[in-house]
């Protein structure tokens, strides 16, 4: 998934704006954007949304932010969204593998009542949101088989410093975030798992937007989260392979897999080692997952 846009559970017409969005993803919001006086009714809004969309032959991929573990809502938000079978949930405030088994837990014992598959949900999850979630980071790896990605947030981590901002005034990530960034992206890749990106709140600043987007596919981010439909183009154009990329990887594939025993090839006088065999493969991957046939559920 290149795009992932956050809509409020609460308003059914943003949601059903968001279908038209673009976005890879839609992630149905019940935490940080419901105040606590509406979540019995973004819940139910939730419920009726997921049910009206969930069979359409295309549509996004679907996930629903649910309240945190330690916040006790999450109970009631799995009773109404299970239902109405979502591809996967979205936990906050996670800390660690033993957030993930617990989220886990829960989400079977709905399914079993639901009769869904097990496993059938997945879980991607937000993993540095508290201070205590930084030191718990490399924990993922084997936790569960529904862990389908990790994510990161700043917002919720400079309130529990107690910073008064996460980024300089150019807009850039400070040293805390930056090391929350960084602990994301190797959790993920120690677990196997695709790494997304934050979201950038100042959706009215493309130009800086764009330039965070292009950073985090340098770095190894497979997408990144939006909080405002604008935003859903630029991803999806930064995160979605160039064509010389893609003949270029190809290439690369193709090589080894002529000279199978070779631990280096060369194309067009430059040489090419294993690792660049991996990284041509998954850019291959990502590219495939690009194509329009592929905006399905679990696409």
């Amino acid at each position: 998934m290149r795009s992932l846009l956050f809509v409020p559970a609460d308003s059914p017409k943003k949601l059903d704006k968001a279908m038209t969005s673009g976005a890879d993803a839609l992630i149905v919001d019940l935490e940080d954007s419901v105040a606590h006086s509406g979540k019995a009714r973004a819940r139910q809004s939730a419920a009726a949304f997921l049910k009206e969309v969930g069979g359409a032959k295309t549509r996004p991929y679907l996930l629903v932010r649910v309240n945190s573990l330690k916040t006790g809502l999450i109970d009631a938000d799995l009773d109404a969204i299970v239902p109405g079978n979502p591809d996967a949930i979205m936990l906050p405030k996670a800390e660690g593998g033993a957030s993930v088994v617990h989220a886990d837990a829960k989400l079977a014992a709905r399914e079993a009542t639901n009769g869904l598959p097990d496993g059938h949900i997945k879980i991607a999850a937000i993993a540095t949101e508290t201070a205590a979630a930084l030191f718990l980071a490399g924990t993922y790896a084997g936790a569960s088989k529904r862990l389908s990605a990790l994510t990161w947030g700043a917002e919720d981590l400079s309130a529990e410093l107690g910073a008064e901002s996460n980024r300089d005034t150019e807009g850039v990530l400070l040293d805390p975030y930056r090391l929350a960034r960084a602990l994301c992206l190797t959790a993920a890749a120690a677990a196997g798992v695709p790494a997304i990106d934050t979201v950038f709140v100042d959706f009215s600043d493309t130009e800086a937007f764009r330039r965070e987007c292009g950073a985090a596919r340098r770095d190894g981010f497979s997408g990144k989260m939006a909080i405002h439909p604008v935003q859903v183009p630029i991803i999806n154009a930064i995160f979605t392979p160039a064509p010389d990329a893609v003949r270029q990887a190809q290439a690369i594939v193709d090589a080894f897999a002529a000279s199978p025993d070779a631990g280096v090839v060369g194309i067009g006088g430059l040489m090419y080692d294993r690792p660049h065999l991996v990284r041509a493969k998954r850019l291959l991957e990502r590219a495939a997952m690009t194509k329009p046939d592929r905006r399905r559920r679990g696409g």
